[in-house]
């Protein structure tokens, strides 16, 4: 018999991103509105003008949100009597391993697709540092896979419908190590969706815990 302090335990309910995608595109590219099935909750196909990042390292993706708050203090309390938001930036760092047209264009600043932008991995490559970088906007779709406890699946997904580098770490040549290109982008409100960061969780393992009907 459960006691009061374990109701409302779901050990079923702890998620694990079992599987991470990082896809990206140009921002002239149309936004993910629907990135589901309605019907079933199955993921949809990925549109073509996302172009996938590949393996990324065991760190996975992180998500960091650098809250600061403006307080008000006053001499009767020494708790502040006021606090407000004073900004709340979100950003997502992950590590690329796989040098392909994504990652170097992300890396490097170049478009993902047009004109400047790489051909197809095999063919010949060439960019040039810029005297003036370009630092363009993008769109950035993450993807998280879990399973449930019968093997269905669960997906997290993160929309950065208006993403920008704000930071890189350092490609390194060696022996020792694959070569990667570390990221940090920026999530920035895009005007047409009105957010800066749009969530689903679905799928056919995550809508097989709804209560049965009457």
């Amino acid at each position: 018999m459960s006691t009061p302090l374990e109701t409302g335990l779901h050990a079923e309910y702890i998620r694990k991103q079992l599987v991470q995608a990082v896809f990206a595109a140009d921002y002239s590219a149309a936004a993910i509105t629907a990135p589901f099935t309605p019907a079933t909750g199955a993921l949809a196909a990925i549109p073509a003008a996302y172009v996938p990042v590949g393996y990324t390292t065991d760190d996975g993706v992180t998500y960091t949100s650098d809250l600061s708050m403006a307080d008000v203090t006053s001499s009767q309390s020494t708790e502040p009597t006021r606090s407000d938001v004073e900004s709340d930036v979100l950003s997502a760092q992950f590590a690329a391993q796989e040098t392909n047209a994504a990652t170097v264009a992300l890396f490097e600043g170049l478009p993902l697709s047009g004109a400047g932008s790489l051909p197809a991995v095999g063919t010949a490559w060439q960019w040039d540092r810029p005297a003036t970088p370009k630092n363009p906007y993008r769109r950035l779709l993450f993807i998280g896979l879990d399973y449930n406890d019968s093997g269905q699946e669960i997906y997290v997904v993160k929309f950065f419908p208006r993403a920008r580098l704000t930071g890189k770490d350092d490609e390194q040549w060696a022996r020792s190590t694959e070569t990667q290109r570390p990221v940090t982008f920026n999530a920035y409100k895009d005007s047409a969706l009105g957010t800066s960061c749009r969530n689903w969780v679905d799928g056919i393992g995550w809508r097989a815990f709804a209560p049965p009907g009457p």
